[in-house]
């Protein structure tokens, strides 16, 4: 009876999202289907010592992009990072978490701070199912330094070569690096120079359609009017890139949309943009408080370019997860 007690104990803890955006509090959102649900990993706020600490991760689960509720516990918590204090910073944050599967596992890529006086750093962490729990790797993946702040992890396995790379920096060195992952995962076999894109600031992300490869990012302050999501295009994934402007900015009741994810729909081929935003009429920054997590359909032109986004305030539209079971995991 006590474990029975302890799993209806946590699953009361579960919090239920919006129907309607914004869906939940939030801020930096990767999003994935998987294991037959649709998946979003933000950066919970306030989770730690102090309000602006975040020392856990959590999920959020739907089965149709409308309604969300969130894993009972977390999927991640910086108690169990054991690398974590070697900076020997007083206190240290998590946030822009990124999930990808492999090998029949899942792999959770997270940004660790402070960033100054100490080097910011890139963790990676391995997990059976989406929800977790994940079992960090033991040793940070990347470390910043000179100029560059290891931030904003994002991991992409390009369709055409089998190849996966991760994508990271920003702030205020505003400098993107490009790696390629290893087969393991959990380590890299070389950097890729890829020239950072114009008004590139942090959060990058990488999806490919139709043969095009779009490099989508957050530019301005994030606590500011002006954080936006711009993006360029190329024909791989390490480019060249050309620079194609803004397609997700701030309007009258809403302020500093950025650091996004793209999700497709398998099924019919949409794509949705997840994303954070403050939803506030105000447009003097510094912004404070928490921000919140949407989702908006994404559509392009004819020749493949990202038509400006809409913020809204009403339900996303529905649509299905793929179905599909969790797969066994596999060595590699």
């Amino acid at each position: 009876m006590v474990g029975t007690a302890a799993t209806l104990f946590a699953m009361a803890l579960a919090t239920a999202g919006a129907d309607h955006n914004p869906l939940f509090p939030g801020a930096d959102p990767d999003a994935i289907a998987a294991c037959g649900s649709w998946w979003i990993f933000p950066t919970t706020q306030g989770m730690g010592p102090r309000k602006h600490v975040t020392s856990r991760f959590y999920g959020w689960r739907s089965s149709d992009l409308r309604h969300w509720s969130r894993t009972a516990t977390p999927i991640l918590d910086i108690r169990s990072i054991r690398w974590i204090d070697d900076d020997h910073a007083p206190t240290h944050s998590l946030w822009a978490p990124s999930v990808i599967s492999a090998h029949g596992r899942y792999y959770l890529y997270y940004s660790v701070g402070p960033q100054n006086p100490t080097p910011s750093r890139i963790g990676v962490a391995v997990a059976d199912r989406p929800e977790g729990p994940y079992v960090d790797s033991g040793k940070p993946l990347l470390t910043g330094g000179n100029g560059f702040e290891a931030i904003d992890p994002m991991v992409f396995r390009d369709p055409r070569s089998g190849r996966t790379y991760l994508y990271a920096g920003g702030s205020a060195g505003a400098t993107l690096r490009v790696f390629e992952m290893a087969p393991d995962m959990v380590s890299f076999t070389r950097e890729v120079d890829v020239p950072t894109p114009r008004n590139f600031t942090e959060g990058s992300f990488m999806h490919e359609r139709g043969g095009i490869y779009y490099l989508s990012y957050s530019h301005g302050r994030f606590n500011g009017p002006d954080y936006s999501v711009h993006y360029a295009t190329g024909p791989s994934p390490i480019g060249p890139f050309t620079y194609r402007g803004a397609i997700l900015t701030s309007d009258a009741g809403h302020q500093g949309p950025g650091h996004h994810a793209f999700l497709e729909d398998p099924a019919t081929g949409r794509w949705f943009i997840v994303y954070h935003r403050w939803d506030r009429t105000d447009a003097t920054p510094p912004f404070k408080g928490a921000r919140d997590v949407a989702i908006e359909p994404i559509s392009y032109d004819s020749a493949g370019l990202i038509r400006s986004v809409r913020m809204t305030d009403g339900p996303p539209p529905i649509a299905p997860a793929p179905p599909g079971a969790c797969p066994k995991p596999s060595e590699g």
